[in-house]
C-alpha cells in the first residue's frame, strides 16, 4: 500500500491560509503530523459526500468544519420528520426541503470559509462518472445495494478513493476502498447483491441514532486523512464497532484477483443502466444457495445442532473478551477479522451457522463466505443475545 503521510494524492501547489483561517484551524496547524501544510492541502481538496442523511451528516459537518476547501453534497431526497432522529444537518424548520439545500445551508454557517457544491439529482448512472472525476475523494453515506455497487464501479473508473461506511441496527463498519492504490474494492467484499429482503434496511429493522454519529465521524476523519496525507487510512482493512458492547475490531480485506470490477480480468468498462436495475435485488425470497436460509433463528439453530451435529459447525466470531464472558459450548472460535485467513480451509461438507453478538458481523461473514464460494453457510439471527433469551436464559449477557 503506498504511503499516504506525504499528500501523495494531489500534486501541485496548494493555496496559502488566510489569517482568518490560520486562527480557525489553529488546533490542527499545531499537530507535527498535520501542521501548516496539512491544512493547505485539506484546503486545496475536494470531497463528495454522497448522501445527506444519518452518515453524510456527521461526516460533512466534521468535514466542513475541518476546512476541506470544496465540500460536495449530492442526494435527491427531501427531510422528513423521521430523518431527525440522527441526521443533524437537519431541523424541524427544513422538513419538506431537498435534503441537500438543507444540508447546504447548515455547512455554509459552519464553516463560511469553504465552497459547498450542491448535487440535488444525487448520483446516477448518467452523471456518476463526471461528477466523480471533479472531486478528490468520495464518501458513501447511500443505505441501499443499487447505490452502493454504482458509487463503488464509478469510484473504480474514476480511479478516485472511496469511503465506505454502513450501518446495522447496533453494530457499523468503515472501510477505504482504493484499487488504484493497491487496496480492494466493494466489490471485492460483495461480489453481488444479496437476495432481495434478506437484510433488513434501517427503515425496517432500526438504527441507533448516535451510531450513525460514530461511523460517519470515522468517515470524516479517513477522508481528512486521506487529503491531509497523514496516518494509514483503512485500505485493505474493515474496521468493524459494536455500540452494544462498546469494541472495535478489524478485519483484513485483500483485494479479489477474480474481481469483476477491479481484478486483473475485470469486465467493468462502463456503467450501464440494466446493471444497476437487477442490482436492486429481484422478487424477495428468503432461501439461496439451494435452499439454505441466509438467516436462520436462534430456535432452529438450536434444533440443527442437536440434530444434525455431524452435519453442522457452529462459528463463533466475536472478540476473545466477549468469548470469555459467555459461549455455546462445541463452537468454533474464529474472531471476525481473521475469517479471511480461513477461507479455504472451513470445512465445506458442513453447514456453518455463524454467530456474533446481537447478528451483525455474523451477517457480514455470511455474506463473505458466500461470495467466497460457501454454499451452505447462515447467520445465526439476533446472534448469543437471542441465544441466552431465547435458549438458555441463565447465560451471561453483555
Amino acid at each position: 500500500m503506498p504511503d499516504l503521510r506525504f499528500g501523495v494524492l494531489f500534486a501541485g501547489v496548494s493555496p496559502a491560509l488566510n489569517s482568518a483561517e490560520l486562527t480557525r484551524y489553529s488546533r490542527h496547524v499545531l499537530l507535527d503530523e498535520i501542521g501548516v501544510a496539512g491544512q493547505e492541502r485539506l484546503k486545496a481538496a475536494k470531497v463528495l459526500v454522497i448522501g445527506a442523511g444519518g452518515l453524510g451528516s456527521p461526516a460533512a459537518l466534521y468535514l466542513a468544519a475541518a476546512g476541506v476547501g470544496t465540500l460536495g453534497m449530492a442526494d435527491f431526497d427531501t427531510v422528513a420528520p423521521h430523518n431527525l432522529q440522527r441526521q443533524l444537518l437537519h431541523s424541524d424548520a427544513t422538513v419538506g426541503q431537498s435534503k441537500v439545500t438543507s444540508a447546504a445551508a447548515r455547512l455554509r454557517a459552519t464553516n463560511p470559509h469553504i465552497t459547498i457544491r450542491e448535487h440535488a439529482e444525487g448520483v446516477t448512472v448518467e452523471n456518476a462518472l463526471g461528477l466523480f472525476t471533479s472531486y478528490d475523494i468520495l464518501v458513501d453515506g447511500t443505505d441501499n445495494f443499487a447505490a452502493r455497487y454504482l458509487i463503488n464501479d464509478a469510484a473504480v473508473l474514476a480511479r478516485r478513493p472511496l469511503v465506505h461506511g454502513s450501518l446495522f441496527k447496533f453494530e457499523g463498519q468503515v472501510t477505504v476502498f482504493a484499487p488504484h492504490l493497491g487496496g480492494p474494492c466493494y466489490r471485492c467484499l460483495f461480489p453481488n447483491p444479496p437476495s432481495a429482503g434478506a437484510i433488513p434496511n434501517c427503515a425496517e429493522a432500526g438504527v441507533l441514532g448516535a451510531l450513525c454519529g460514530v461511523i460517519g465521524s470515522l468517515q470524516a476523519l479517513e477522508a481528512i486523512k486521506l487529503a491531509a496525507g497523514f496516518g494509514q487510512p483503512l485500505i485493505g482493512r474493515l474496521l468493524t464497532y459494536d455500540a452494544l458492547n462498546q469494541s472495535f475490531g478489524t478485519l483484513a480485506l485483500p483485494p479479489d484477483p477474480a474481481c469483476p470490477a477491479c481484478g486483473p480480468r475485470a469486465t467493468l468498462r462502463e456503467l450501464r443502466a440494466e446493471t444497476y436495475a437487477t442490482e436492486t435485488c429481484a422478487a424477495p425470497s428468503p432461501m439461496t444457495h439451494d435452499d439454505i436460509p441466509l438467516e436462520l433463528s436462534v430456535d432452529d439453530a438450536k434444533r440443527l445442532l442437536d440434530t444434525a451435529a455431524d452435519r453442522v459447525l457452529l462459528i463463533d466470531v466475536r472478540e476473545p473478551h466477549e468469548v470469555a464472558l459467555c459461549s455455546i459450548p462445541g463452537s468454533l472460535h474464529i474472531p471476525m477479522r481473521q475469517i479471511p485467513e480461513q477461507v479455504g480451509q472451513l470445512p465445506a461438507d458442513r453447514h456453518l451457522l455463524i454467530l456474533c453478538h446481537v447478528g451483525g458481523r455474523s451477517l457480514r461473514v455470511t455474506e463473505f463466505l458466500r461470495a467466497r464460494g460457501y454454499a451452505t453457510v447462515s447467520n445465526v439471527a439476533g446472534g448469543i443475545e437471542a441465544w441466552a433469551v431465547q435458549i438458555e436464559p441463565g447465560m451471561a449477557r453483555y
